[in-house]
């Protein structure tokens, strides 16, 4: 297991940027030619970004980790049900529900020492995805809306697309709403609204009426403000390209190999990850895609082997096609949920919420696999007061955030200002070294 030792949270990356900011304005004129050659070094340092997307693999409600990815078999936590057993990483044992997993964890890394400040699913869910506790005063972008904004495209398809969301889809928050997740659902499905429902003349004189109506009204007089606010334009002119786009092929599985679908497994998350890679493979920046099931309050042992069942082959598979196709050094790949579920089973078989210790797992973009960050206890004390003493090395929400934008090269102090001026970080945390090094 690595050690997180403090100095490895780097808060500031040395660059040219960092480096011209250190300095200070009363402070510019010794920078100097020899200076700036320093600066441009540290540009072109082996840290450059080997990161352009993200795939998110979000089990909505809460997996436990003990069943999962953390097991600590023979504890009286473990409830004698989940054996651990070898993988392709030396030093990683998973749950044995995890067979194919296994296969591929030597691409993979665990921190095993997440921690939050949030047990309720909605709150926890907003965390999780932002980096930000919420706040009432405004809605903090997604990791996904942040990748978008902060990078350019010719996709002509929605590059932050949510396959099979829950109530809490992936939101661009005070970048905009332009930079909200596209929703769509099971990929054997066609996607709703692309297509023309008249014939193509009709739709053509439809497409002239609109130009020449519609888009001329918001030109003129007062519905000029109207357009700025709403993106009229903007959202018709996205809507029709996207409409006779090629790449939308992308969200379609029908046509994959049927060897290449049952390798994902037959379900709508296996689907549901193939075409993930598919949206990747033609550019998409970020997709989500959402598991749900993992609220084991009861019946804990028989549900989560159920979602291991469906999560297994789709996990497994997905690591291994991004590595076929060249793209898993590019694709960063976030597996988790809001929360872990207690060490200590319930009166009626069940795990109840656990923000004190969970796992996360990433691959990819550049991230190296087979490691272990932190630790939990396998005898918990589970009092309030003794909680963080369960948890080695505990690393909070944000620093997972800020190390997955760094990876992607995204400057994730840079501040933005919101809409009602207030300067705003995409984020609060700090880089891991020890899980980039």
């Amino acid at each position: 297991m690595l050690e997180l030792d403090p100095a490895c949270h780097s808060a500031e990356h040395w660059s040219r940027r960092t480096l011209l900011k250190s300095a200070g304005l009363a402070a510019l004129a010794w920078l100097t030619p020899l200076a700036e050659q320093l600066a441009l070094a540290a540009d072109e340092s082996p840290q450059k970004a080997r990161a352009k997307s993200l795939i998110v693999l979000y089990m909505e409600g809460g997996p436990s980790q003990l069943e999962t990815f953390d097991p600590h078999p023979g504890s009286s936590g473990a409830h004698n049900v989940t054996k651990a057993i070898d993988t392709r990483a030396p030093d990683i044992k998973i749950s044995n529900w995890l067979p194919r997993t296994a296969e591929v964890m030597d691409q993979v890394s665990l921190v095993r020492s997440v921690v939050s400040k949030e047990g309720d699913h909605e709150r926890a869910a907003y965390n999780i995805k932002t980096g930000y506790r919420p706040d009432p005063t405004l809605v903090h972008p997604s990791l996904g809306a942040i990748i978008c904004h902060q990078t350019e495209d010719n996709v002509e398809i929605p590059r932050h697309v949510s396959i099979l969301p829950g109530p809490w889809a992936p939101r661009g928050g005070f970048l905009g709403d332009q930079f909200d997740a596209f929703k769509t659902f099971d990929p054997v499905s066609s996607i709703p609204d692309v297509a023309a429902r008249v014939s193509e003349e009709r739709a053509r004189r439809r497409l002239d009426d609109l130009q020449n109506v519609v888009e001329k009204s918001f030109a003129r007089g007062r519905l000029k403000t109207l357009d700025k606010k709403t993106l009229h334009a903007g959202s018709i002119a996205a809507a029709r390209q996207m409409m006779s786009s090629d790449q939308l092929k992308a969200f379609d599985v029908r046509t994959a190999p049927d060897s290449l679908r049952q390798e994902f497994g037959d379900s709508p998350f296996g689907r549901a990850c193939l075409a993930a890679v598919q949206l990747i493979e033609v550019g998409v920046r970020c997709v989500e895609v959402t598991l749900g099931g993992w609220d084991t309050h009861a019946e804990n042992e028989s549900l989560v082997k159920g979602r291991c069942d469906i999560l297994d082959p789709a996990y497994a598979a997905l690591i291994q096609q991004l590595k076929q196709r060249d793209l898993l050094d590019s694709t960063i790949v976030l597996w988790g949920g809001e929360f872990g579920r207690t060490p200590k089973v319930n009166a009626v078989g069940g795990r109840d919420h656990w923000p004190h210790g969970f796992t996360l797992a990433l691959a990819g973009g550049g991230i190296p696999g087979g490691r272990v960050l932190g630790e939990t206890a396998a005898e918990p004390k589970l009092s309030e007061t003794d909680r963080l003493a369960d948890v080695r090395n505990p690393v909070p929400v944000e620093d997972i955030h800020a190390t997955i934008l760094h990876a992607l090269g995204i400057d994730y102090e840079a501040e933005h200002i919101t809409p009602i001026g207030r300067p705003m970080k995409f984020s609060e945390g700090r880089v891991i070294d020890a899980l980039l090094s």
